[in-house]
C-alpha cells in the first residue's frame, strides 16, 4: 500500500490517494484526505540510449560527429573494439543503475557489436531487470526487439536486404534521421520505419510526413548540443513537431558524453524549448509504448511509479508539483522506484 500525492492517468490528474499493488499490478487507487510528505509519479522510459558507450564516458574527445560516434571507425566504436566483453557488461550494468536510481523503469538501446553485443547488454540488465527495448545491428536485431540502423548514409545497397530481413522476422525498424542535417530523412521514411531517432534537422515537409505516417520521434536535445549538431531552440524543432500531431519522445542518447538521467533531460527540455510540463512528462513516459508498457498510473496496469520524499527537500513548499518535477526533481529524495 502507498499513499502520498500522485499524478493519475495520462493526464497526470494531481490527487491525494491510496495505491494498492498486488503482484505487480495496481489493483487499486482511493481518494483520501490526509496523505504523507510523499510524491507519487510514474516511472521514466529512456525512449534513446547507447549504453556501451559507458566504457568511453567523458574521454576528451573534440571533432565532427562523425569522427566521434559514426560506424564503423568512429572514435567510439574504436574504443567499444578494444573493451572486453566483462569491462563492457560492468560498465553498461552501472549505467543501468544510474538509469534505476534517477527513476527510469526502462531504455530503449541501439547496441552495436552484433549478436554478442546484444547478449551483453541483457547479461548487464539481469540483476535490475529494466524493460529493455534493444535494437541491434550486425547481426544483433535477430536476438533482440528490432533493428536499430545509424544514418542511412553509412549504409549501401545492402541496407534494403538488411531491413527486408528484419521485417520478415518481426522486428522493429528505428533509424537515427536528421540528427546532423536533413539529407538522411527522406531514406529513413522510404522505409517506413518504426521509430526515428533525433530529428534535429527536419523539414516542414518532413514533418507532415512524419505525422501522416504515425511515427513515434525520440528526441535528445543534450547529446544535440553536446555533440555541436544544434546550438538553436529552433532545432530540433520540437514546436513544430507537437502542434503536426508527431508524438514525441525523450532520450538521453550516448553515455559517452551524456549521464542517462531523464530528470536532467526534462529540465533541459523546459529552459531550453519551453515545453509544457506536462507535455514533458508525457515525452518522458510515453516510450513505454515501445516495450508494450503503459507506466501511467491507473488501476488494472503495471505498476510502475516513483516515490519522492518532499520532506526531506524544499520540495514540500512546491505551489505546482509537476513543474517542480520537471525542474528540480533531486534524485536522493527518491524513496526507492517500484520495479515488479
Amino acid at each position: 500500500m502507498y499513499e502520498g500525492k500522485a499524478l493519475l492517468g495520462d493526464d497526470f490528474d494531481e490527487r491525494n490517494v491510496r495505491i494498492v499493488v498486488t503482484d505487480g499490478t495496481i489493483t487499486s487507487i482511493e481518494e483520501i484526505s490526509r496523505v504523507p510528505d510523499r510524491w507519487i509519479f510514474p516511472g521514466f522510459f529512456n525512449a534513446h540510449t547507447h549504453l556501451g558507450d559507458t566504457v568511453a564516458m567523458d574521454i576528451d574527445a573534440a571533432g565532427a560527429i562523425g569522427d566521434l560516434v559514426a560506424p564503423p571507425d568512429g572514435l567510439k566504436h574504436r574504443i567499444l573494439r578494444a573493451a572486453s566483453p566483462r569491462f563492457c557488461v560492468e560498465a553498461m550494468s552501472a549505467s543501468i543503475q544510474t538509469m534505476a536510481r534517477t527513476g527510469s523503469f526502462g531504455f530503449a538501446d541501439f547496441r552495436e557489436g552484433g549478436i554478442n553485443g546484444v547478449r551483453y547488454l541483457q547479461e548487464a540488465n539481469a540483476d535490475c531487470s529494466l524493460d529493455a527495448a534493444i535494437f541491434g545491428r550486425d547481426g544483433g536485431e535477430t536476438v533482440s526487439a528490432g533493428l536499430g540502423i545509424s544514418s542511412t548514409r553509412h549504409y549501401g545497397e545492402e541496407l534494403t536486404r538488411i531491413i527486408e530481413g528484419a521485417r520478415a522476422e518481426g522486428k522493429q525498424i528505428a533509424f537515427h534521421a536528421g540528427e546532423k542535417d536533413s539529407t538522411d530523412v527522406e531514406t529513413a521514411l522510404s522505409f517506413d520505419p518504426d521509430m526515428l531517432v533525433h530529428c534535429t534537422h527536419v523539414s516542414a515537409a518532413h514533418i507532415r510526413s512524419i505525422a501522416d505516417a504515425g511515427i513515434p520521434v525520440v528526441i535528445c536535445p543534450r547529446s544535440n548540443w553536446r555533440l555541436g549538431v544544434t546550438s538553436s531552440s529552433q532545432n530540433p524543432p520540437v514546436h513544430a513537431m507537437i502542434e503536426a500531431g508527431v508524438e514525441l519522445w525523450l532520450g538521453t542518447d550516448n553515455v559517452m558524453f551524456v549521464q542517462p538521467d531523464m530528470a536532467a533531460e526534462m529540465a533541459f527540455c523546459h529552459y531550453v524549448y519551453g515545453i509544457d510540463a506536462k507535455k514533458i512528462l508525457t515525452m518522458a513516459t510515453g516510450g513505454a509504448q515501445i516495450v508494450g508498457r503503459n507506466y501511467a498510473i491507473t488501476e488494472d496496469t503495471d505498476a510502475r511509479f516513483i516515490q519522492y520524499n518532499t520532506a526531506r527537500s524544499n520540495a514540500k513548499y512546491s505551489k505546482n508539483m509537476l513543474n517542480t518535477i520537471i525542474n528540480r526533481l533531486n534524485p536522493m529524495d527518491l524513496e526507492g522506484s517500484l520495479l515488479n
